[in-house]
């Protein structure tokens, strides 16, 4: 169990998908984060359980995109360095192009 939270209450959360324990009750690191995090949107700014959800599921995606950029950034630093700074430039342009359309 994780401190000071009750088993109901945990167990409400793996059955929501907000904390997705190992095998048996073993919580990652990660879990713990999120727990701690549930626990302040819940107790301090009351987020009901709809708002929790959006909220831990656009955490998600931020932190898949984190991955995916330092992969992106791994990839990249193996390329030649004509390569790197073609993919820079493109990125630039692209990035500028984006943000006229706003």
């Amino acid at each position: 169990m994780i401190a000071s939270i009750d088993e109901p209450t945990l167990e409400d959360w793996v059955q929501h998908g907000w904390l997705r324990p190992n095998s048996g009750r073993d919580f990652s690191e990660m879990d713990l984060a999120r727990a701690r995090l549930i626990s302040d949107l819940r107790e301090q700014l009351q987020i009901n359980e709809d708002g929790i959800d959006v909220i831990l599921d656009l955490l998600d995606q931020l932190h898949g995109l984190r991955r995916v950029s330092r992969s992106f950034s791994a990839a990249t630093r193996l390329q030649p360095v004509q390569v790197r700074r073609k993919l820079r430039a493109d990125v630039r342009r692209l990035s500028n192009l984006l943000d006229s359309r706003r």
